[in-house]
């Protein structure tokens, strides 16, 4: 996987990501279901490994991956709560 391939995924999985944050708030669970497979493929990738980043490519993978975390944190923020009111299916 080049450098290029590596900042490629994660700009994918950041808009993939931000879609799922945005069905989340619109409570479209169908849509939010969709993407999470579409962005577990895409970061799938990753398992083999991905080769380290310098200079400004290293900068945009550290803020590409803070766009995604704070994504997720959005995400249970508004899915946690449904969650846990669902029998069996409380986050540990």
């Amino acid at each position: 996987m080049t450098s290029s391939e590596v900042l490629s995924m994660y700009e994918n999985i950041a808009g993939l990501t931000n879609q799922m944050a945005a069905a989340a708030r619109m409570g479209d669970l169908d849509r939010l279901s969709q993407l999470e497979g579409q962005c577990a493929t895409e970061a799938r990738a990753t398992a083999s490994g991905v080769p380290a980043l310098n200079g400004g490519q290293r900068l945009r993978k550290i803020d590409l991956l803070k766009q995604i975390l704070a994504n997720d944190r959005e995400i249970r923020d508004v899915t946690d709560p449904w969650m846990n009111s669902v029998p069996g299916m409380a986050r540990q």
